[in-house]
């Protein structure tokens, strides 16, 4: 196994931006940079032993620098929507960042996704894995305390690719980070609609128009929403319109690490599996990707790709019944989420 690194740019400000490539004894590849936390690649084997990419993205520094819809990133300090860009907390009325409509989506106008974090790579006879770092000030965004923040991706021989992040804060505050990678098993080709789906979960949180949360729980029982059994991701789509994007709640007791969610392409024989701690996944089938020229030319249109995003619930901070995204000064944010690659 190895680690390389290598320059992949630098920002307006003159910041350097890094590339580094994790390598496995099974041929599979993994590229992340220093912006962002951004995934760029997963190149793995299918059923033919040809490698593959297997998530969108782009070629430069340049294009990730520009409009896209979170190709790849990491995104924070509260990842989904949080309602009308506002909390309470400890009595206290904070308005954070609004960036869709009245909302504030993926932490606002300059999230963890526009960020150069620090790195730095490690090396055991087990894994190769890269640290980013970064140090949110206090009030960006909105949000209270400084928060510092590091995820691990790891590489095993497994195919495992694991994120592991960590988080400490100065001054109680919110914190749900998530990798908003789109995963498109076929390298890219095409739409994930032939896809086969299976989440582990019969419930769903039901939205309003805004698709902000109302509270309510639904059963996903008769519903379009019912992947408990693998169905592909195209059959009952059309009921949906314009597609999937929603956060399935999760039967964990204990937040131990779960397997949730599992995607299967038998065009190319690659599966997917998705095994996570935390307590929601949002399901989200690239409704509004029309027309994105990414890697190699290639062009991204709707339904290409499938985002399965672990995370507490959207809109949490305003909804005392869900799982508590908060962080005391002296706890540890701790989540841990894998995906593991088959052919």
């Amino acid at each position: 196994m190895n680690i390389e690194k290598q320059l992949f740019g630098t920002t307006p400000e003159g910041k350097e931006v890094f590339k580094y490539t994790l390598t496995n004894h099974q041929g599979m590849e993994v590229d992340i940079i220093s912006y962002g936390a951004i995934i760029t690649a997963i190149r793995t084997p299918d059923k033919n032993h040809e490698p593959g990419d297997v998530v969108l993205g782009f070629d430069t520094l340049e294009e990730y620098l520009g409009e896209h819809p979170y190709f790849g990133a990491m995104v924070g300090r509260v990842c989904n929507r949080v309602g009308k860009s506002r909390f309470e907390l400890e009595g206290r009325i904070f308005h954070i960042t609004a960036n869709e409509g009245a909302n504030q989506l993926h932490g606002g106008k300059k999230g963890f996704d526009k960020q150069v974090w620090t790195s730095y790579s490690k090396k055991t006879p087990d894994q190769v894995s890269l640290f980013l770092g970064y140090e949110s000030a206090d009030g960006e965004e909105g949000y209270p305390g400084a928060l510092m923040v590091e995820v691990e991706y790891s590489l095993n021989d497994k195919n495992e690719l694991a994120i592991s992040c960590r988080a400490k804060t100065d001054k109680p505050t919110h914190v749900n980070l998530t990798n908003h990678s789109y995963f498109n098993l076929n390298s890219c080709k095409g739409t994930i609609l032939g896809h086969e789906l299976m989440i582990a979960s019969d419930r769903i949180t039901e939205l309003d128009g805004e698709s902000i949360p109302t509270g309510n729980v639904l059963t996903v029982e008769g519903t379009p929403y019912d992947f408990r059994l693998a169905t592909e991701i195209g059959e009952r789509i059309h009921e949906v319109e314009p597609g999937y994007d929603i956060n399935y709640v999760l039967d964990m007791k204990s937040r131990e690490l779960t397997r949730v969610a599992a995607v299967y392409d038998a065009e190319s024989g690659r599966s997917m599996e998705v095994l996570t701690t935390l307590p929601g996944i949002q399901l989200y089938t690239a409704n509004h990707v029309n027309g994105i020229k990414g890697k190699d030319g290639k062009i991204y249109e709707k339904h290409s790709a499938v985002c399965l995003e672990t995370q507490y619930f959207p809109d949490t901070p305003n909804q005392p019944e869900f799982p508590s995204s908060i962080l005391m000064p002296g706890e540890e944010y701790s989540a841990v989420t894998i995906y593991r690659f088959n052919r």
